[in-house]
């Protein structure tokens, strides 16, 4: 699959997103990149301070948080163009789960996981 193909994915698994909660993201970038430095098999990474943590008191002027999503990971593990969609899906709404504060033992409940 090419980079920008996978790309357009990562685009459209946004659009999944409800608007309420869209529009409730701010500071936040996404990135797409091939795997994760660490060398373990991740398919997708929140950093930064999850709103459900943060102090606003004093949190102007902070960089950006960042979703991550390792592309040669998430190919790595599915056999076709529908199982891409699905896991780029799967996991860009994992990833913005975790920047609202719901940690992986509730994504997995939901089906996130």
């Amino acid at each position: 699959m090419s980079a920008d193909r996978f790309e357009e994915l990562v685009g459209d698994a946004l659009d999944l997103v409800p608007r309420e909660f869209a529009e409730a993201i701010n500071n936040v970038v996404i990135l797409i990149e091939a795997r994760s430095a660490e060398g373990r098999q991740v398919l997708g990474l929140y950093r930064g301070i999850p709103l459900t943590n943060r102090d606003f008191s004093n949190y102007g002027g902070a960089l950006p948080d960042t979703i991550t999503i390792y592309r040669d990971s998430i190919l790595g593990i599915c056999n076709s163009e529908e199982e891409v969609v699905h896991e780029v899906a799967v996991t860009v709404i994992h990833e913005i789960a975790h920047y609202f504060g719901i940690d992986d033992d509730r994504l997995h409940e939901l089906g996130w996981g």
